[in-house]
């Protein structure tokens, strides 16, 4: 064999490990790419502004992630995990009241700061394993601290863990226009209230920050506005 047979038989070819890794580099693009994008616009940026950020064509992308359910999985499955992680923390508190507020601040941080996570917490989207499996494990910490926190009286006999889930849905969605509006903890308020709500005895301690004004409210509720429809990770773009 001579040099140059030599050189060609050595010479990665277009399948080898170099492809491998030009791959895994513009994957490992796509998922940072995403999860700055989604952090700022929500699940329903468009996938053509992701693939932009990175650096590579949508063929790129779609090559990577045929669905944006795909996507979704692979940007927000350690986050998620983390969020399952400060569940387990909260069900070993030795104070039920202190692991479920806890809890519920170590959330409502995550969903202040990135509207992405705050799309996929408080939003039925389908088709995603890891977040059923948050959703799953999420209802299961909500309802072993309640249940926890009746039998030490410091829970309302009455409340389920459907009243709690609905209504920390329901101020999670409005945390993005809160924040905006307010301040970065702005959510700390109306969740120290509703958090009151769940006692089975009220706190004598005033609530964190300040109240909102008339001019903060009325932009809390335009940024809310009309309702649209769910975003649809199911969808290719």
């Amino acid at each position: 064999m001579d040099a140059s047979s030599g050189l060609r038989a050595g010479a990665p070819s277009d399948s080898g490990p170099p492809r491998r890794r030009d791959a895994r580099r513009n994957r490992d693009l796509l998922v940072g790419a995403a999860r700055e994008v989604f952090a700022e616009q929500g699940l329903e940026a468009p996938l053509d502004v992701i693939a932009r950020r990175a650096g590579v064509g949508n063929a790129t992308l779609y090559r990577h992630f045929p669905s944006r359910v795909a996507l979704v999985d692979a940007v927000f499955r350690d986050p998620l995990a983390e969020t399952m992680a400060a569940g387990e923390r909260a069900r070993s508190a030795p104070d039920a009241w202190a692991g479920l507020s806890g809890y519920l601040a170590a959330v409502f941080t995550v969903l202040a700061a990135d509207r992405g996570t705050n799309d996929l917490m408080t939003t039925p989207l389908r088709g995603i394993p890891a977040l059923d499996a948050v959703h799953a494990h999420n209802r299961r910490t909500v309802q072993l601290l309640l249940d926890r926190g009746r039998a030490e009286g410091s829970v309302r006999a009455e409340v389920t863990a459907e009243d709690l889930l609905f209504t920390l849905a329901a101020l999670g969605r409005a945390v993005p226009a809160l924040t905006g509006a307010a301040a970065p903890d702005a959510w700390r308020r109306p969740l120290a209230l509703l958090l009151d709500g769940l006692r089975a005895a009220p706190a004598a301690a005033p609530l964190p920050g300040a109240a909102l004004t008339a001019g903060e409210l009325g932009e809390v509720l335009r940024e809310l506005g009309p309702h649209r429809p769910s975003p649809r990770p199911t969808e290719a773009h």
